[in-house]
């Protein structure tokens, strides 16, 4: 495995390039990569979206600078800003073990594992994918696309972003529940390139 990081970037320039590098994996035997990166405000709304998950008018969201994408990923509505974690692990899981809900479990225990070194304590819902705190709040939205075993998409990870933006939408769909980030919870901001160390570590002993 390798990582990539893409810096900030438009969500369409990073939706293009992973369909380059799933390409690349699968027809030109490049090595699995984890891409790290943030995204200028967008809505992206996965293949089981539901009517009415987005809240906020179109001119409203126009006027805030956020887009709203369609996107071949499972689940729902979710929101991506600055300050905001977003993986792509691009696997080919025939190389290691061509199950999704082991990678799922895993990509879950990877953000786990990471937030413990914050001493952050989290954990998972039953019957919902991601990551929560005290099973009320998300921190960690997870919504992947698999085609021949390679995977793309992949997870979302509240640290220093702007919350506010959410309340346009219903995240993932889940009405009841709120979200929340790694700096609301300790109330201070994080230094970023660490969190995204200690979740590169995580991944490297998981799927190495």
């Amino acid at each position: 495995m390798i990582v990539e990081d893409w810096g900030v970037l438009d969500f369409n320039d990073a939706w293009r390039r992973q369909r380059e590098l799933t390409d690349a994996i699968l027809h030109q035997d490049h090595p699995d990569t984890l891409v790290f990166c943030q995204h200028r405000p967008v809505i992206t709304l996965g293949r089981n979206t539901q009517a009415g998950s987005i809240l906020a008018s179109s001119e409203l969201l126009s006027a805030m600078g956020v887009e709203v994408i369609e996107i071949d990923r499972g689940g729902e509505a979710t929101m991506h800003n600055p300050g905001q974690l977003v993986g792509y692990p691009i696997f080919n899981l025939q190389r290691s073990k061509p199950d999704l809900h082991w990678f799922l479990r895993t990509i879950e225990q990877c953000v786990i594992d990471a937030l413990a070194e914050f001493d952050i304590e989290s954990g998972r819902v039953d019957s919902l994918t991601g990551v929560w705190i005290g099973q009320v709040h998300k921190i960690c939205a997870i919504g992947i696309h698999c085609s021949r075993w390679v995977t793309s998409h992949g997870f979302a990870l509240n640290v220093n972003n702007d919350l506010g933006l959410f309340s346009a939408i219903v995240p993932c769909g889940i009405t009841e529940m709120g979200v929340t980030s790694m700096s609301e919870v300790l109330g201070a901001e994080l230094p970023f390139a660490t969190v995204q160390e200690h979740v590169a570590q995580q991944f490297f002993a998981k799927f190495s």
